[in-house]
């Protein structure tokens, strides 16, 4: 591997496993694209580089500059390791609830941590940024859900790693949050290899599965409707939160990848779709694994009882 210059040329290009053995359906199979592998550890690594570059090309972002930003932990990590690297101020709206070890790897990276009512979770957290950004417009709000260059992110990189690595795909998976994934992966598939089909993964309405959101709640992603999210999604698998976990644990138990839990609902979004599959018929499904496990070993997630840890959704902010 060649030398770099610095860390963030290190995002991207991240490695697909087959994870098969899982899959429900034996004439289907399943591959995990691993965002976790990215220096600052999930797939925001790509969206926060590119808003970055976005503003500073635009000349919005200047030396100098303060910029805030809200999150519940993967995006704010991904924008503090690169304005650490560039000399930037970084304020994170963090809802006050989210692990320990979030904030710690914010603070490491020398993040200014806001905190944001836990019960509000990561919508309190965009209200609080909006108000800020309202009361000092000279600092730049980069606004994820309704950035361009979170799903032309995944449009220039995430799609076309995906076509190289398995050009039969036949399939797309992925966890609906801000929908920057699934918006550019999916309309980059939808030009590339027309008969890919491209599936969701979200919570049921009412239920909490932090870091992936349902539509049917109310709040649509300004990024989802800009795109044409609707005509871009071929169907939409709803996965809860012990079937998140189990799925997870699976990962761990059976392919080795220590994955974050949202990982766990996109593995069982995918097993859902295999089942669908009528039996001989051959496919090939990719889902993006959004994370390693570092970050949620505090909640219990990987080794206490199961329904222990889904009672206790309520009060942590897992993934």
């Amino acid at each position: 591997m060649a030398v770099v210059s610095s860390v963030t040329d290190l995002i991207g290009s991240t490695p697909i496993v087959d994870v098969s053995q899982l899959s429900p359906n034996p004439s289907v199979k399943i591959y995990a694209k691993l965002e976790g592998q990215n220096p600052a550890g999930s797939v925001k690594d790509r969206i926060a580089l590119a808003m970055v570059n976005a503003a500073e090309a635009s000349g919005e972002l200047t030396p100098g500059k303060v910029l805030i930003e809200p999150s519940s932990g993967n995006t704010g990590i991904a924008l503090a390791m690169i304005c650490r690297t560039r000399g930037y101020h970084l304020k994170i709206v963090l809802p006050e609830n989210v692990t320990v070890e979030r904030r710690q790897v914010l603070e490491a990276f020398g993040a200014e941590i806001i905190p944001s009512p836990g019960a509000e979770g990561s919508n309190g957290a965009v209200r609080l940024a909006q108000q800020l950004s309202a009361e000092n417009p000279d600092w730049v709000f980069l606004y994820q859900y309704g950035n361009e260059a979170n799903p032309t992110a995944h449009y220039t990189t995430t799609g076309p790693e995906i076509v190289a690595d398995v050009p039969e795909i036949t399939h797309f998976v992925a966890g609906l949050g801000t929908s920057g994934t699934l918006m550019g992966v999916g309309t980059f598939l939808n030009e590339t290899l027309p008969d890919v089909k491209i599936y969701a993964v979200e919570p049921p309405s009412g239920e909490r599965v932090e870091g992936l959101r349902s539509l049917d709640d109310g709040y649509v992603p300004p990024v989802f409707e800009k795109w044409g999210g609707m005509e871009i999604l071929d169907g939409k698998r709803i996965v809860r939160p012990a079937e998140s976990l189990e799925w997870t644990r699976r990962l761990v138990a059976e392919t080795g990848i220590f994955a974050g839990i949202s990982s766990g609902a996109a593995m069982a979004g995918a097993a859902k779709v295999a089942k669908k599959i009528p039996e001989g018929q051959e496919a090939h499904i990719v889902f993006v694994v959004c994370d390693g496990a570092w970050k949620y070993l505090s909640t219990g997630a990987y080794t206490d009882p199961l329904d222990e840890v889904v009672s206790r959704l309520d009060e942590v902010i897992y993934f």
